[in-house]
């Protein structure tokens, strides 16, 4: 009897929180972060064992077909990420804070993290930038919430950036990125993305960091890393970035299928009779009788 409940207890996921990412980190142990929004895909993917999901504002451009995440509203990010929240038992959630739903005031900032977090079911918010947003993380934290901050490339920030560019190839650029890593920690964030720089430099900030780091872009010296799922499964067309690498070609099986479906429907071939419901020849006949 012991054994089957020790079998069950190691058969059993653990559920991913602050605390056990910073496990992860100060053993060595990767962190695996995925985005997701919609509740199929979020099941599919904690039932895989990912360490935690992001219900990115990347909805903005691979859900809502958007050019860049800047329309995203907080009522798209409470909707998506109630979506995957019900689909979640062991992964951390993350939510990204859209675009000006936490620069324009402190108290905006804690009351649309708590939106997410009461509303939309996620486990800690992200938001963007450095020294500039640490008011707003150390509010949110002491309102019990957890932070997830994001350096570098930050998709927010695009206009001010001219584009989508790596950051912090400068030695003042990287001195930047470095002090604000260091501040946006004091200031209580639990983890931080670090998107689009130079793989040394990440490898840099991640030494210095007592939080775990998760690279998008930023080499395999980051504690965790996370991609969205379009990308690495292939459902993308056009450019893809540099660091973006697809593990699965679901977008050709998916064309394919589709298109299987549509000559098969349009030849007779679907539905086959394994495909439909019998009934009885007597009362179909009946019918036919009564309908002749």
């Amino acid at each position: 009897m012991s054994g089957k409940v020790t079998r069950e207890k190691e058969n059993k996921k653990m559920k991913n929180t602050v605390s056990t990412l910073l496990v992860q980190k100060q053993s060595g142990d990767k962190i695996t972060m995925l985005t997701a929004y919609d509740y199929t895909t979020a099941k599919i993917m904690d039932e895989c064992g990912v360490n935690a999901i992001l219900v990115g504002d990347s909805l903005g451009m691979v859900m809502l077909g958007y050019e860049n995440t800047l329309p995203v509203t907080m009522e798209d990010m409470i909707h998506h990420t109630a979506a995957v929240s019900r689909g979640v038992e062991n992964a951390f959630v993350v939510a990204d804070m859209p675009f000006m739903s936490y620069q324009v005031s402190v108290q905006q900032a804690v009351t649309n993290a708590g939106r997410l977090v009461k509303e939309g079911g996620a486990n800690a918010v992200k938001l963007e930038g450095g020294a500039e947003v640490c008011e707003q993380i150390e509010a949110i934290v002491n309102a019990s919430i957890p932070v997830v901050a994001h350096l570098g490339l930050t998709p927010q920030s695009v206009n001010a950036f001219g584009g989508f560019k790596v950051q912090g190839k400068s030695l003042e650029k990287a001195e930047k990125l470095l002090e604000d890593a260091v501040r946006i920690q004091q200031a209580g964030a639990c983890a931080v993305v670090l998107e689009g720089i130079p793989a040394r430099l990440a490898q840099l900030i991640t030494d210095k960091l007592v939080i775990p780091t998760i690279g998008i872009g930023a080499g395999n010296g980051c504690d965790g890393q996370v991609l969205v799922y379009q990308d690495m499964m292939g459902l993308t067309t056009g450019h893809t970035a540099k660091f973006v690498k697809c593990f699965a070609p679901l977008g050709s099986v998916m064309r394919d299928g589709i298109k299987e479906y549509i000559s098969e429907t349009k030849s007779g071939a679907f539905p086959a009779e394994e495909h439909t419901y019998a009934m009885d020849d007597a009362v179909i006949s009946k019918l036919m009788e009564e309908n002749q």
